[in-house]
């Protein structure tokens, strides 16, 4: 099982990015995936997940109605639109297959500051 996630970088508060994580390794198109987060000197929040059709997204009160999951099985990939960024926000962002995050490969430095 392979999960790169890639994306991250310096943004305003107020601004947008989107990650995506590329999987490899096993069935993408029939696995369920999520999006985690980590902090400086926190623990591992769990803030979005999505079925393996895409028909069911769920998301973490901290970040709905600014975050949206989505995914590409053609591609073997998903994604997270990060609008409305907070200070907050910033963090280390994983994919992952599993909702604790122990499938979780290199994650992505998101840093919200002005």
């Amino acid at each position: 099982v392979q999960l790169q996630a890639s994306g991250g970088g310096l943004v305003q508060p107020g601004g947008s990015l989107r990650l995506s994580c590329v999987a490899s390794g096993f069935s993408f198109r029939s696995t369920p995936m999520y999006w985690l987060r980590q902090g400086a000197g926190k623990g591992l929040e769990l803030i979005s997940g999505i079925s393996s059709a895409g028909s069911t997204r769920h998301y973490a009160d901290s970040v709905k109605g600014r975050f949206t999951i989505s995914r590409d099985n053609s591609k073997n990939t998903m994604y997270l639109q990060m609008d409305n960024l907070r200070s907050d926000d910033t963090a280390v962002y994983y994919c992952a297959k599993d909702e604790g995050g122990d499938s979780r490969g290199q994650g992505t430095l998101v840093t919200v500051s002005s």
